[in-house]
């Protein structure tokens, strides 16, 4: 009855990366003329913190040359033309990425782009989390790190990686078993740092569909699970525990705060509305079924859950489509009732069946003020069948519900932005008080995701794959992201401290990495 789907990419990817723009060549932006100074900063030691931000991660995966473009490393590039010291890097064994545990694949190779869509590198990788490194390093960035993470004992323990306990990254450098990621960077007594933290203590959340919890009220994070949202107080507790302590013996730093997760393609690739015109009868079954339902919202005061679903007119040039249906776990469930109002048309096995699947199911919505977001790895199971259901409810995001972990839903978003909002607000509170550079992430990547940022005479968006600012796992910068991320703090800085550091020309960053490097 309803037909399946052979689903495309959803976004238009035949021409990519390599553009004129790559090839012009800007004047970077100059100090007037003036001899460079540091200003009241003094670069000569810096160290960074942070997650996988800092630590250069892009395209799903850590790797030298993104190591070598992360923000700290350019930052770092530009302090020693003012008296800033090496700048040292754990780097990773090779360009492909991916972990190993003694010999045993962990973590994934590279992204690159084939032409059509993203694509793994060839290669393995040969990185094992094993072989440590010896330290010191001044940039330590973390992938994974959440804020609590940064002064947990043991997080670079080895024995706690299989488990989850332990960070594999940070096995890697961490100067013992029991160190902490803040104690390893004080004991370089550092006189400058940079503090980018925070973002997966929401993003976790996000990434998985919400399928986590939001631990307001647990001041344990010891109890949280991976993909769970940060208390607010536990944030604003351990925040200010890195601030005070890096800033002890007199350094001075720039902290940025988290940006909202819906200003990355990972969450604004996949429209709401990607189903095309079904077939007629399709259409008209799914219109009769969904429209009993609606019915039996009404007659309990809620609101209507489902569209009317456009059929297929063939007509190329006025194409219609149809939103995704989806599961939502904070809706009343109504399977009881739909059983009840179906069972003496379908019979109680039928009726049983879709009253199971449909309770908490609704049409996705694109209103501004209640958005769903669908994940960008979502698009793979969309119009597929789902194993077991029979057809013709079967087909996922038409007539069976897409999961919990495939979409972020409204509700699940404003939980999102509730906590970035209070993460950031002790942000900024910590960085006036403590006389920090403060850089404004959330604003300039709104900007970035809505009509973009031009700088040397680029233009960085949001849009996957072709807007210059994002990799191609659609969460981490490109490499000429990361030079703009570098750039704006940098411009903090220079504000705060009177320095007058040189901004990077964006034209000298890549705007994807290739399949070899």
């Amino acid at each position: 009855m309803i037909k399946n789907f052979k689903w495309l990419l959803l976004v238009s990817l035949a021409f990519v990366a390599c553009s004129k723009s790559d090839d012009t060549t800007v004047v970077p932006n100059s100090s007037n003329g003036l001899p460079l100074t540091a200003g009241s900063a003094n670069f000569s030691n810096y160290v960074s913190l942070g997650n996988s931000l800092t630590s250069g991660y892009s395209d799903g995966a850590l790797f030298i040359e993104g190591q070598k473009g992360s923000y700290p490393a350019i930052l770092a590039e530009q302090f020693a033309q003012v008296g800033g010291g090496a700048f040292t890097i754990p780097f990773m064994n090779d360009n492909v990425g991916g972990l190993l545990l003694a010999g045993t694949p962990i973590q994934s190779p590279r992204l690159y782009f084939n032409g059509t869509g993203p694509a793994t590198v060839a290669g393995s990788p040969s990185t094992d989390v094993i072989n440590h490194l010896t330290g010191p390093f001044n940039n330590m960035g973390v992938p994974g790190a959440k804020s609590f993470h940064l002064i947990a004992p043991g997080y670079g323990n080895v024995a706690g990686v299989a488990t989850g306990q332990a960070n594999p990254y940070y096995v890697r450098f961490a100067s013992s078993a029991t160190s902490t990621v803040l104690g390893d960077a004080m004991a370089q007594n550092p006189t400058f740092f940079s503090l980018w933290i925070g973002n997966n203590d929401v993003l976790a959340y996000a990434t998985s569909g919400g399928t986590g919890t939001n631990q307001t009220g647990n001041m344990n994070p010891a109890t949280y699970g991976s993909n769970d949202i940060t208390d607010p107080n536990v944030f604003a507790s351990v925040y200010n525990t890195l601030v005070t302590q890096l800033t002890s013996n007199g350094a001075k730093g720039v902290v940025a705060n988290i940006p909202y997760v819906t200003s990355v393609p990972f969450f604004t690739t996949v429209p709401t509305n990607p189903i095309p015109g079904l077939p007629a009868s399709s259409a008209a079954q799914l219109n009769q079924l969904f429209g009993a339902i609606n019915q039996i919202t009404t007659g309990l005061g809620q609101p209507n859950r489902f569209v009317t679903i456009v059929a297929d007119d063939n007509n190329p040039a006025t194409v219609e489509h149809n939103p995704l249906l989806i599961y939502d776990k904070s809706l009343p469930n109504l399977s009881a009732y739909i059983t009840g109002a179906l069972t003496p048309v379908l019979g109680s096995a039928t009726a049983g069946y879709l009253g199971s699947i449909y309770g908490q199911a609704r049409h996705a919505s694109n209103a501004t003020a209640s958005r769903d977001y669908v994940l960008l790895t979502s698009q793979t199971v969309i119009g597929t069948t789902q194993s077991g259901a029979p057809s013709p409810f079967n087909t996922i995001g038409v007539s069976y519900p897409m999961g919990d972990s495939t979409v972020l839903t409204a509700s699940e978003t404003a939980q999102v932005i509730t906590a970035t909002d209070a993460f950031n607000a002790t942000i900024q509170s910590l960085a006036t008080s403590k006389g920090l550079a403060f850089v404004d992430a959330n604003t300039f990547l709104s900007q970035v995701a809505n009509g973009g940022i031009t700088a040397n005479a680029f233009t960085m968006t949001s849009t996957y794959v072709t807007g210059n600012a994002f990799s191609l796992d659609g969460v981490h910068p490109s490499p000429r992201g990361y030079a703009l991320i570098a750039n704006k703090f940098m411009e903090a800085i220079n504000a705060t401290y009177g320095s007058n550091l040189k901004a990077v020309d964006l034209g000298n960053y890549r705007i994807l990495f290739p399949a070899s490097l």
